[in-house]
């Protein structure tokens, strides 16, 4: 559509360009050849001169931080970059963040509220269902009777079908029921996820995968198995129940072939495909006119990673997941499956109440000094050894904390294991510090001096590298 309007003056960045395609986009850019820049993170330093608008569409979304050397927030870098030419930023989200949302209240952010939903169509119906009672009634199958009820009904009345897992893969880990080993990554340290069209244990960090062995390596036991379950199983069994229905799944694995995202997202769209079945990319602001039923299979996923912002996160999710529903004539309903039916975003996204889960979530913050209320810098250590790690993050710590004074002595935490530990390799050890507001370029201060001093200083087995407010 824009392409039409502004023909020849916009540029596309994205991680899916060749190399050549992304200079050429860079150099008519560099050349003034471009009015309009369209893309994905590091599309924010784009060579653009005198810019006028900044539009960051769904401002709430973790991957807008680099997690990657140079570390960055696209939202700050963006901010920065208006203020540098007077120019304006918007900020858009359904469910914005905590923070976003906290600076609006504080005056930084003017805050614009849409009320109504486009072409003021009604809210989908929702309702939770908690499959603690469906175990107890003998229900063992990841899918509820009200879920399998509903999906029944609205394929009948000639509707589509989503289903929302924010997990891909077919079973989330593979391990020995006799010695409990779990199969991980040799180079992430994290848990190999078990894919089926590959018959093997992937690594979803670095991409590394290995053959699903036939008996344990640490006891010789034939007892193996996969455990868990991901979007590549939950295709398998909703084909099993409705085999007379085609079925779609939209996640990372599917998505590998350049125009793969727009042939299933079309199909969907002609209703060539009746189910589609897909990780978060399913919940990305995609407008589906006939869709009757969004399926959130487990609300949990998120919510049980220990992250501060899981709570936030998981409401953001399931939000945006059942705003896909009844977008067109016919009201929609989503049903929300989960273990902690009583947990406030889960009751919260079921109500699509932000206030309410914002609230709640701002008392927690406030009480535990998280952000909006603090920055959180986080130094890591990276050695070869193990022990020397430990050893040199203990170091950094005590240095730090003798930069810093008595000020800050309950807010610098002992240091713990990443958990991507182990990548090419080193390890990782890191140690969080929580910067009261207007405390942070004290913080980073004394952090940069004992970073400096190890990473030019010849007698050091490691190396330090910092963050702040990481995801």
């Amino acid at each position: 559509m824009y392409r039409k309007i502004w023909a020849g003056k916009i540029a596309v960045l994205h991680s899916r360009l060749s190399l050549g395609e992304r200079y050429d986009e860079w150099t008519r850019i560099r050349n003034g050849q471009v009015r309009i820049v369209i893309g994905a993170r590091s599309a924010v330093f784009a060579p653009l001169e005198d810019i006028g608008i900044i539009i960051m569409d769904e401002e709430h979304e973790s991957t807008y931080k680099s997690d990657m050397s140079p570390k960055y927030d696209t939202v700050e870098v963006a901010i920065k970059r208006a203020k540098t030419f007077n120019g304006l930023i918007i900020l858009g989200s359904a469910t914005p963040s905590v923070v976003s949302t906290y600076r609006s209240e504080q005056g930084i952010y003017k805050r614009i509220e849409l009320k109504e939903r486009y072409n003021q169509i009604a809210l989908p119906k929702i309702e939770i269902v908690d499959m603690r009672e469906e175990l107890k009634l003998g229900n063992k199958s990841i899918f509820s009777r009200l879920l399998y009820d509903e999906m029944q009904k609205c394929l009948e009345e000639k509707q589509q079908v989503i289903l929302f897992l924010n997990r891909r893969g077919y079973s989330t880990f593979v391990s020995c029921r006799e010695c409990g080993y779990v199969m991980k990554c040799p180079e992430c340290g994290i848990s190999l996820t078990y894919h089926k069209a590959e018959n093997a244990a992937v690594c979803h960090y670095c991409g590394k995968m290995e053959p699903l062995p036939k008996m344990c390596p640490e006891c010789g036991s034939k007892y193996i198995r996969h455990f868990g379950t991901g979007t590549e199983k939950v295709e398998e069994l909703t084909s099993s129940m409705f085999p007379d229905y085609p079925i779609a799944r939209l996640d990372l694995d599917t998505i590998k072939l350049k125009g793969s995202v727009d042939k299933i997202i079309n199909d969907f769209r002609k209703e060539k495909t009746r189910i589609l079945i897909g990780t978060q990319l399913v919940a990305k602001g995609l407008d589906f006119k006939n869709v009757g039923l969004v399926g959130i299979i487990s609300a949990d996923v998120i919510l049980n990673i220990p992250d501060y912002r899981s709570a936030e996160t998981t409401f953001q999710l399931v939000t945006q997941a059942a705003g896909r529903a009844g977008r067109g004539h016919k009201e929609g309903k989503v049903v929300i499956q989960t273990y902690n039916s009583d947990h406030y975003s889960i009751q919260a996204s079921s109500e699509q109440n932000y206030k309410a889960f914002y609230d709640t979530e701002l008392l927690l913050r406030r009480s535990l000094m998280y952000p909006p209320f603090s920055d959180i810098v986080q130094v890591i250590v990276i050695a070869k050894d193990e022990q020397v790690c430990k050893d040199g993050a203990q170091n950094v710590m005590e240095a730090v904390r003798g930069h810093l004074g008595k000020e800050f002595q309950n807010n610098i935490f002992e240091p713990q294991p990443l958990l991507i530990n182990s990548r090419k390799e080193h390890y990782r050890y890191y140690i969080l510090i929580k910067c009261p507001k207007g405390k942070r370029g004290k913080c980073l201060s004394a952090v940069e001096k004992v970073k400096k001093h190890i990473n030019t200083g010849k007698k050091y087995q490691y190396s330090v590298s910092v963050d702040v407010n990481p995801y």
